[in-house]
């Protein structure tokens, strides 16, 4: 068995009976797109391919805020597996430094790999399917839907964003919207293009519902 096919099963299993959007499936969708864009931009497969596969492995919005706790969960299965320093040094960095951390916090990747995960992880929280996760990541969170008068609010702090707990369309303004424009590479930029048109669609018409109108 090689070490692919032994992460994702181990992620797999870890991630099963998960609701939040943050399930195996997520990170079955992110290893595919992240395989595409690593083709198309000469980036090292292998460490894309762990790196995608573990990044979600222990989010810290699971975990009580811990951000720790995903790379050395993920490190602690490469060493058990015997993969060698020069790999598992650069998938640990981007599982560590991947996640979006607020509108006004810079989020940059040191290398193509960390820039091909990061962009196949914010591809999936965008468009048709970034729609259904952040309504199940609400839901999951008891929030609500919508409400009119609570306004976002583009955090400028880590810290800030931990903290955030306002209603599903907010988050549309305060991260996903955003996206398109905090893409790395010449592939994901062109991927993001139309699932971040989708997303003005959608909000258009849930207004136009809301108001009755449609």
């Amino acid at each position: 068995m090689t070490i692919i096919d032994k992460t994702c099963l181990f992620v797999e299993k870890k991630l099963a009976g998960d609701g939040s959007g943050h399930d195996w499936w997520h990170i079955f969708r992110v290893w595919n797109s992240a395989k595409n864009i690593a083709q198309q931009e000469g980036a090292n497969l292998l460490i894309v391919e762990l790196a995608a596969l573990l990044h979600d492995i222990a989010d810290w919005k699971f975990h009580d805020g811990d951000d720790s706790k995903g790379p050395q969960l993920a490190e602690q299965f490469l060493l058990q597996n015997n993969i060698e320093r020069q790999v598992i040094d650069p998938v640990i960095d981007i599982v560590a430094t991947i996640s979006y951390k607020g509108a006004g916090v810079p989020t940059p990747m040191k290398n193509i790999e960390g820039q091909v995960v990061q962009d196949a992880d914010r591809l999936d929280a965008i468009g048709a399917m970034g729609i259904a996760r952040a309504f199940a990541y609400g839901g999951h969170k008891n929030r609500l839907m919508y409400h009119p008068e609570e306004k976002p609010v583009l955090h400028q702090s880590f810290e800030e964003y931990k903290k955030n707990n306002g209603h599903t369309i907010n988050h549309f303004y305060e991260k996903l919207l955003l996206l398109k424009d905090r893409m790395n590479t010449a592939t994901g930029k062109q991927l993001a293009e139309d699932r971040h048109s989708f997303m003005e669609t959608y909000l258009n018409q849930f207004y136009r519902e809301w108001d009755g109108t449609a």
